[in-house]
């Protein structure tokens, strides 16, 4: 079982920045390909970013690409979403998930059965 806490979110505007962090629960944090995802209000969930399992390839939505940046701190079993230059179609609540295994480097939102509680992010024009 995988627990995932999400933090780092708030209240910015365009053009501002946010981290947002992710700590995990699971001793084989390092083992797990890991993912932010978002969820703009009434639309569908969507991938923002996801990192593999040792942290040397990423791969980012084109929406964010080149604005967000996904890393991860395996000693310290999180991972975090640096996000520039925000606008407000990035508005949404952010989640970061994990896989259903370990070494499963997947874009595939349905492929994630750990998800932590989500945090707002709004971008104010």
């Amino acid at each position: 079982q995988v627990q995932l806490v999400e933090s780092g979110g708030g209240l910015v505007q365009a053009g501002g920045s946010l981290r947002l962090s992710c700590a995990a629960s699971t001793r084989t944090f390092s083992s797990y390909a890991m993912g932010w995802f978002r969820q703009p209000p009434g639309k569908e969930r969507e991938l923002v970013a996801i990192i593999r399992w040792t942290g040397g390839t990423t791969y980012y939505a084109a929406s964010v690409k080149g604005r967000f940046t996904i890393s991860r701190d395996n000693a310290n079993n999180t991972v975090y979403l640096q996000m520039n230059s925000l606008k407000p179609e990035d508005t949404a609540v952010y989640y970061c998930a994990a896989p259903r295994r370990t070494y499963y480097y997947t874009i595939n939102l349905y492929d994630y059965s750990y998800w932590g509680q989500g945090t707002q992010v709004t971008v104010s024009s």
